[in-house]
């Protein structure tokens, strides 16, 4: 179980693949396996470097110091302690954001950064979805209840035209050995919460790819455009039958459209 040890916490990480390497960002609720969809279909390309971020997943204690800052400084840890002196970065929701503040830290570090169902701008309406949850989730029988309010959010029309859907997504969350506790989605709500990003995003100089979903709820295209346009080196696709869980609604969309980026700058 590869695991790297910092001052505070013990980040686990997951490696698999050959190739040039990326580093992979979850999102908000999310650990390296809301990769499990898209990380297959990478893995013939490139070095696939899957971190969980502070609060989830096997990365621990779950009640460390915890910031969005935070979480990049030990994804930059990571890729130091890996040995990769230079790598392309792509983040899903909260982790687009994360790579977006590497990418302008450490420019040097950083071939691409690609931005998933992601945006710059604030929005009210976002964390009261998260607070909504955690209150759900908080109440009797909430541990399936905030599960199913959930998934409207993130996924697109298609993942409910079967109700099996579901109720298979359902059960393989509860199942999910390492899923966040309450207590640790209530200190990441808290964490993203207070983030106030410090990028200026006209100063990033490596190519920059934001995927939209054009079916995104959560973070719609139309609002989130806007956030990013003065990035100078920017590239935007829209994938139109995708939710704001991108990679899970339309992975092999998101593969060709990072393999072709991806290879179109090689490190």
């Amino acid at each position: 179980m590869p695991e790297l040890p910092l001052n505070d916490v013990t980040l686990h990480y997951e490696v698999e693949g050959e190739g040039p390497p990326l580093l992979l960002l979850a999102g908000m609720l999310s650990d390296s396996a809301s990769w499990m969809a898209l990380a297959p279909l990478l893995t013939d390309h490139f070095t696939v470097i899957r971190p969980d971020n502070r609060t989830t997943g096997r990365t621990a204690p779950w009640d460390a110091p915890a910031d969005v800052h935070r979480m990049v400084a030990d994804a930059t840890h990571l890729m130091q302690h890996l040995k990769h002196e230079r790598y392309h970065v792509a983040g899903h929701s909260m982790g687009g954001l994360m790579a977006l503040e590497m990418a302008h830290a450490a420019p040097e570090l950083i071939g691409t950064a690609t931005v998933l169902a992601s945006g710059r701008s604030r929005s009210p309406r976002t964390m009261g979805v998260f607070d909504a949850l955690m209150a759900i989730r908080r109440a009797p029988e909430g541990e399936e209840m905030w599960l199913r309010a959930l998934y409207p959010w993130l996924f697109g029309h298609g993942f409910f035209e079967d109700r099996k859907n579901v109720e298979t997504a359902l059960q393989a969350a509860l199942a999910y050995p390492h899923a966040q506790s309450p207590e640790a989605m209530a200190h990441q709500i808290e964490a993203f919460r207070g983030f106030r990003p410090k990028a200026q995003l006209e100063q990033i100089t490596c190519p920059t790819m934001v995927v939209y979903a054009g079916q995104d709820l959560m973070i719609p295209p139309e609002v989130a455009r806007p956030s990013f346009q003065p990035i100078p080196q920017l590239r935007e696709v829209m994938i139109p039958n995708a939710g704001h869980s991108i990679a899970w609604d339309a992975p092999e969309e998101v593969a060709q459209h990072l393999v072709a980026f991806l290879s179109e700058h090689p490190l």
